[in-house]
């Protein structure tokens, strides 16, 4: 007997094939017209990142199929990029002529972008015999995932969080659809994954993530997983240029202590760490900045702790115009730490006659 689709069913496809259609129209005026294809195929990027409205999760998340999880079995907003993502790769069938519309953008701008957050699962899921398309393919998911990742640092949110979750939970973690993709895939996304772990609060998979990291043809130069992951992360600090999220960068790099490093590896982190400590160029860091590089310097590297302290504080002598800067955050450090010890004391001696 043929199963009949439930009408909530009947809705959901409607609606995912609407959002197709208009997909593949907006990549076909991207194809005809030159002149306006990087404005498209950006007004695209931007409609598929956009948070579902509620008017749309009526249709989108039926309760009577498991097929698309909700907000709450994720740590950020459910986007029409994950809705989609789901449709392909269960509906092979209607991703293939955008990916052919894709394939004639290749080398413009936000088609990798589009291409990594609409086929990052399908890439998995299928059969590909042809490697030299494998490689485009997932070298482009590569340069896509980058791009939007960098997109959530720019503007300190997590809005493609579900996409470094699948890529580091559901594919780096798991051997089986790693292994779908060319080496030289595996070893990038690797890179990839170590220079945002820290952003997207995934520490906790870090002993696994290290654990199954590929290997590479330098190792015997620049060491094991934990130099790689480590050079990736010294480099991405360098380049952070929000402080909110240098500062969350920062409160994570305990997590590192204890790691087997290479001595070249423990000195750049240490540098790169140090950079960090100091008012000025290169860096410029602000005062939270250079409190958070002490305190995560001073953590992984206790050895030699007051010494640096001191030549720091002499190298400040040096600079006359910090010392009024200097001299006021002490003071009013001083008094919040006077007026803390106060009440501390007020409320200790309130609890006492309660115990009695």
């Amino acid at each position: 007997m043929e199963k009949v689709s439930s009408p909530s069913s009947s809705r959901r496809s409607a609606y995912l094939e609407a959002l197709t259609q208009e997909i593949k129209k907006k990549l076909t005026r991207a194809v005809v017209s030159p002149a306006q294809t990087r404005n498209l195929l950006q007004d695209l990027f931007a409609d598929i990142a956009l948070e579902v409205d509620e008017r749309a999760k009526d249709v989108l998340l039926s309760k009577e199929e498991d097929v698309i999880s909700d907000e709450a079995d994720t740590d950020g907003p459910l986007c029409f990029f994950d809705v989609l993502a789901d449709y392909y790769v269960k509906v092979s069938e209607r991703g293939k002529d955008i990916l052919d519309l894709m394939v004639q953008l290749w080398s413009q701008s936000f088609a990798s972008h589009i291409f990594s957050l609409l086929f990052h699962k399908w890439l998995f899921e299928v059969e590909l015999e042809n490697q030299e398309i494998l490689l485009r393919y997932s070298s482009a998911l590569v340069q896509g995932a980058t791009n939007v990742f960098w997109i959530d640092i720019q503007t300190n949110t997590r809005r493609f969080q579900t996409l470094f979750r699948y890529l580091l939970e559901e594919v780096a973690l798991e051997p089986t659809r790693l292994k779908k993709i060319p080496i030289q895939a595996q070893r990038e996304l690797y890179l990839l994954l170590s220079r945002f772990i820290f952003f997207y609060n995934s520490v906790d998979r870090l002993d696994s993530f290290l654990r199954n990291f590929p290997e590479f043809p330098n190792a015997f130069l620049i060491g094991g997983a934990g130099d790689f992951l480590v050079i990736e992360l010294t480099d991405q600090l360098q380049k952070l240029k929000v402080e909110p999220v240098l500062l969350h960068y920062l409160s994570q790099m305990k997590i590192l202590q204890g790691m087997e490093l290479r001595m070249t590896t423990s000195t750049r982190l240490k540098a790169c760490l140090y950079s960090f400590t100091s008012p000025g160029g290169p860096m410029y860091p602000t005062r939270a900045v250079r409190h958070a590089a002490w305190d995560a310097l001073d953590s992984l590297f206790p050895v030699g702790r007051y010494p640096r302290h001191l030549i720091s504080l002499f190298f400040r002598l040096l600079y006359p115009w910090y010392w009024p800067s200097s001299c006021w955050n002490f003071v009013v450090s001083c008094i919040k730490a006077v007026l803390y010890s106060i009440v501390k004391l007020l409320f200790s001696r309130r609890e006492k006659p309660r115990q009695i």
